[in-house]
């Protein structure tokens, strides 16, 4: 992902490792295991929690849980009508900045030309709404941030048990999410065969009863709002996520 775009907090956020096969009576929930760099960060969700399975599988797969949370339909109508609720914020934000940027042209092309005291004056006001700018992204960011992993956790916690049943029905004894790619992530190499991301993603479809997005209502990629860089005027540009992509 182009790094002057946000992350999405999913990236290297889960590492499934799941018993398959779940036989009657297995009815025990156990929390599915967050990274070490979830661990640290300061707003990440808890992982979804996924039901106890006895292991009778023996392939291993890999899911691109990032990708698949933004390939559902679900994921695409939530994340589409997120990012269009932010789009005011945005705005408001590019204003800010471009009166911030045009503040500091006029002290670069004038600023020799000043007198003493009209140049503290406008170097203290580029200095005030720079600071006020800076407070309002990082507020904004925040918003967008906490609106996001609402949504991704609530589409998780329901896909969590349909991947076990999955993982079960077709003889897995461990699956490996792929969102962050090696060497931050747990997999090195692995080939499309084992991806079962497509999969997942059509009975997660199948289940919810979401309709797919009308193509004009849809972006290129998975939809998902950007977050703002400091003191720069915000992107509404979907990141793409990383890994391996559906199938």
């Amino acid at each position: 992902m182009n790094s002057k775009r946000a992350r999405f907090f999913l990236a290297g956020f889960i590492l499934f490792s799941i018993a398959a096969g779940a036989q009657a009576g297995g009815s025990a929930a156990a929390p599915a295991a967050p990274s070490a760099s979830a661990a640290s960060a300061p707003n990440a969700p808890s992982a979804a929690t996924v039901p106890a399975a006895s292991p009778t599988g023996t392939k291993l797969g890999t899911i691109n849980i990032e990708q698949a949370i933004f390939a559902t339909n679900e994921g695409q109508r939530d994340f589409e009508a997120l990012s269009k609720k932010l789009e005011p914020k945005q705005n408001e934000l590019k204003g800010l900045n471009d009166e911030v940027e045009s503040l500091k042209k006029q002290l670069n092309t004038q600023g020799d030309k000043l007198n003493e005291e009209a140049r503290t004056t406008l170097v203290k006001q580029i200095e005030q709404k720079q600071k006020s700018l800076d407070r309002s992204v990082q507020d904004a960011r925040d918003d967008a941030q906490n609106q996001q992993n609402e949504i991704a956790q609530r589409i998780l916690q329901k896909m969590a048990p349909l991947l076990v049943k999955y993982a079960g029905d077709n003889g897995f004894g461990i699956i490996m999410d792929t969102s962050n790619p090696w060497p931050n992530g747990p997999v090195l190499w692995a080939g499309p065969a084992v991806d079962i991301t497509k999969p997942v993603v059509e009975a997660y479809n199948a289940q919810s009863g979401v309709p797919a997005p009308s193509p004009a209502a849809t972006r290129p990629a998975a939809s998902k709002p950007a977050t703002t860089p400091a003191t720069k005027p915000p992107t509404t540009a979907p990141a793409k996520p990383q890994g391996n992509q559906p199938k």
